[in-house]
């Protein structure tokens, strides 16, 4: 069996129902009832503390799907999951019709995608089949990061310093430099690039002008600046104070942006989410179809 996973997110669910819309539809345009959450592969070479997914326990994986195979099938259980919405009254069936042809792929459910082998072939055949790619990296892999074309490439950097990372993100090996490499990587790739912060009260929520001279190493057309939330598995190693109230992130992001001359362009107070942009490219993928 293959690791490849897929899963509805409650913004799917609330748009579907007619409701607001997640942060990357308020920043980039992207529907969240055509967006699909999945993940090529379940490792991971992090076990990040703010982590809300169970990295705790290892999936070994003894065998990849190839693409196409991977692809249908995240695409049938997405099918699956929206099937019971056309009974229910609260639906909005107008979205309900538009879910059923999806538009975005994000690569960011959970796992390291840059540790399944065949992610620039599936990341060209997303892009064939008229849909949109996120992928979210933790940056560790550059050499394969030099080789894809998404729509958007995330790389997360959830510490200013190797000392700082290795507390944090608690990696598997001697991981750090090959981080450093990812971002000067970054500079000179031609998909729009994003600079993801995680940040944690009382762990890494510090230092803004340090990160400020690691990002601007990436150049990235985009960073964005988000709040830890106390959720799932993260709950056992960190407490509900370690979570930033948007206040505190969007104090983050204002001298962050400043220190990288980057505007402060939108936020979003719900998810605690903050973006700064570079100004290079414009923002919104809005669904044309």
């Amino acid at each position: 069996m293959g690791s490849g996973a897929v899963k509805p997110c409650l913004w799917l669910n609330r748009s579907l129902r007619g409701g607001d819309q997640c942060y990357k539809h308020h920043f980039y345009g992207i529907s969240s009832h055509r967006c699909v959450q999945m993940t090529p592969t379940l490792e991971c070479n992090h076990h990040c503390l703010h982590c809300w997914r169970p990295i705790d326990d290892p999936v070994p994986t003894k065998e990849h799907l190839e693409p196409a195979e991977l692809l249908d099938g995240i695409l049938r259980g997405q099918q699956k999951f929206i099937s019971g919405y056309g009974g229910a009254k609260t639906t909005d069936l107008e979205r309900l019709a538009e879910a059923r042809e999806p538009k975005h792929v994000a690569l960011s459910l959970m796992g390291e995608p840059t540790l399944y082998p065949y992610l620039k072939e599936l990341i060209d055949l997303i892009r064939k089949r008229g849909m949109t790619s996120f992928v979210v990296s933790n940056a560790t892999n550059p050499d394969v990061l030099a080789e894809l074309q998404p729509t958007q490439l995330y790389l997360s950097l959830n510490a200013p310093d190797e000392q700082m990372y290795r507390h944090v993100c608690r990696p598997t090996g001697e991981l750090w430099q090959r981080i450093l490499e990812s971002l000067e990587i970054i500079k000179l790739h031609r998909c729009r690039s994003v600079i993801r912060l995680t940040l944690v009260r009382g762990l890494n929520m510090e230092r803004p002008e340090d990160y400020a001279r690691l990002i601007a190493k990436a150049e990235p057309d985009f960073v964005e600046v988000k709040a830890y939330m106390h959720l799932g598995r993260s709950r056992d190693r960190l407490t509900r104070d370690a979570m930033p109230q948007h206040s505190e992130i969007m104090e983050f992001a204002r001298t962050l942006g400043r220190a990288l001359g980057y505007e402060l362009e939108a936020d979003v107070p719900l998810s605690r989410v903050a973006l700064l942009s570079s100004r290079r490219v414009e923002r919104s993928l809005v669904d044309k179809n």
